[in-house]
């Protein structure tokens, strides 16, 4: 084996894409296959949200931008370009990686809905998570790449096992690693029928654990959310449910009666910087790729060209 990769969320099956299209023998060991991984819960918008540090973190989302915009275009792969607008109660200040997304203006007053001081609008990849996740796993074995649903109990047991490890563990690092510095951010999301709602919509600046956006994904629409840090429950809770739905239909009319199809619950695997970086493990190379935070499909792509750029280097 060249290289085995431990989690099967979006890190790790975007790695296992790169390093086996590159012409190396690759397996992807997790604890969960991909559709129970925190990953499906994700509203998966593009955007470099609560990760560091800012310069990388824009250079691999640049790349993964390209990748996903291309994507885009292709059938069958859960990704589409999606305009929309973020809002804030205050005067708004644009992200700090807003230069990638050409397309991004200020907001009229007229398109804000009440409460809301200003915002932006803009277009940028929209994925839905079951299906793009399913489009990753299958391009990944295509590629010749091995999956396997086998939990890791410790970094050194896989010592000798590949040329390289991969460690694409997410919120599973903070044990596996250790990590002290790896923690959970809890996000609650509800998925309901979608009105014909085409627009994606965001407010930043909500009092946490609160937030609210809406990311429609053609017949159904996901509604969030949550912030909660040091949160680690995986259950639904009914009355935050019934806290998102309230606030997305103060904000969309439409989703009045609008059946409920699906609850979900993640942990987003935040860190204070995105761990990548090298070391040995035994008489092989380990490589981390984990602390993506929100930003785990929006860095995709640029964390693992980078690892398979030096892995084939």
């Amino acid at each position: 084996m060249d290289a085995l990769i431990i989690g099967a969320g979006v890190s790790g099956l975007t790695t296992g894409i790169c390093l086996a299209e590159a012409g190396l023998a690759v397996t992807i060991r997790t604890a969960v296959p991909p559709e129970n991984t925190t990953s499906v819960a994700a509203g998966a918008l593009w955007g470099p949200v609560r990760v560091g540090p800012e310069d990388r973190a824009v250079t691999w989302a640049q790349t993964s931008l390209e990748v996903l915009t291309k994507l885009a275009a292709e059938p069958g792969t859960g990704v589409r370009m999606a305009s929309g607008m973020e809002v804030t109660r205050t005067e708004p200040d644009l992200p700090y990686w807003s230069h990638l997304l050409p397309s991004m203006r200020l907001c009229e007053p007229g398109e804000l809905p009440p409460g809301f001081a200003g915002g932006w609008h803009y277009t940028a990849p929209l994925a839905t998570m079951p299906v793009y996740l399913g489009y990753l796993r299958n391009r990944f074995t295509q590629s010749g790449g091995a999956l396997e649903v086998s939990p890791v109990g410790s970094l050194n047991e896989l010592a000798g096992t590949a040329t390289v490890t991969v460690n694409c563990a997410g919120i599973g690092a903070r044990d596996l690693v250790p990590d002290p510095a790896v923690y959970p951010v809890r996000g609650q999301v509800v998925i309901a029928e979608n009105p014909g709602i085409e627009e994606f919509f965001i407010s930043r600046d909500e009092p946490e654990p609160s937030t609210i956006y809406m990311f429609p994904h053609g017949t159904e629409i996901l509604l969030g959310g949550t912030v909660e840090e040091n949160d680690w429950d995986l259950k639904s809770r009914p009355h935050t449910s019934e806290r998102i739905v309230a606030n997305a239909l103060s904000i969309e009319p439409r989703l009045r009666g609008a059946r409920i199809l699906e609850h979900r619950v993640g942990l987003r695997p935040c860190r204070p910087e995105v761990r990548l970086e090298s070391e040995p493990l035994g008489d092989s190379v380990l490589w981390h790729n984990y602390g993506h935070g929100g930003a785990g499909i929006s860095l995709s792509w640029g964390c693992a060209a980078e690892i398979a750029s030096r892995i084939t280097a």
